[in-house]
């Protein structure tokens, strides 16, 4: 028997990176996981690896910038489970030109289309069914640069990050009474695909210090074991070798 038997978990942006880790571990603790990102390809890549492992993955591809999409996607999934147990909101992006000398009003828009307004329609989307079953779990992926400005980042992912963090303690405000619970967490530096779209990316021998997209599955996890009556409502974690306090020349302000 899993701790998860029975759950039904869907996940944003699980074709890569911290999506596809929490998805792989919450189906490991016995959850059957939905998968939902852009491309259809990974995505099928990451349920077969799950299900060759003895898990239960099944694929839904989104963007979840489309807001109709999204509600589509949540209408096809109670469909067919009659319930979303657990949202994990991973989906998300940075430009590589970032900063306000070279951001254009596009990039922005898009980041936060991505980063915040996406997330937001994937909880809308999930909570009439958690009301009703007067149960259910968010997890929402901000980021170290939610917590604690940084250069490197840019504004519009700052920014972004920053309102996950409101938008996290907003729902618990405001749902708890319902049964519902979300947790915010912030990951420092992850060696994950989002890397390659910095103006410098960083060297492999540095990626390998990083936190691994392995450890924040199993933080996922963590929080989703967690009886209900336990909310975790923030987590933040870094890598011990922080980059972010130590400095790195790909830090250096151009």
């Amino acid at each position: 028997m899993g701790t998860l038997d029975g759950k039904i978990a869907w996940i944003t942006g699980a074709g890569t990176g911290i999506g596809r880790a929490g998805a792989e571990a919450l189906a490991e603790a016995g959850a059957t996981v939905i998968l939902s990102g852009r491309r259809s390809a990974q995505l099928e890549a990451v349920a077969e690896a799950i299900q060759d492992k003895g898990g239960t993955a099944e694929v839904d591809p989104l963007d979840v910038a489309d807001k109709d999409a999204v509600a589509r996607t949540a209408e096809i999934i109670l469909g067919r489970h009659r319930r979303i147990d657990m949202l994990v909101n991973s989906a998300g992006l940075n430009l590589p030109k970032r900063h306000f000398n070279d951001v254009s009003v596009e990039g922005f828009e898009h980041v936060v289309q991505v980063n915040l307004t996406g997330m937001f329609y994937c909880i809308a989307a999930v909570l009439p069914s958690m009301r009703a079953h007067g149960d259910g779990l968010v997890i929402n992926i901000s980021s170290w640069a939610g917590r604690y400005d940084t250069y490197m980042t840019g504004p519009a992912y700052n920014a972004t990050k920053h309102a996950v963090v409101s938008l996290t303690n907003s729902l618990n405000i405001e749902e708890c009474v319902n049964g519902i619970r979300a947790c915010c967490i912030c990951p420092g530096e992850a060696a994950t695909e989002i890397m390659k779209n910095r103006p410098v990316p960083p060297k492999p021998e540095d990626m390998a210090k990083m936190l691994q997209a392995e450890d924040l599955g199993r933080t996922i996890r963590f929080v989703a074991e967690m009886p209900p009556h336990a909310c975790v409502n923030e987590i933040v974690i870094s890598p011990t070798w922080n980059r972010i306090v130590l400095g790195a020349p790909d830090f250096v302000r151009r």
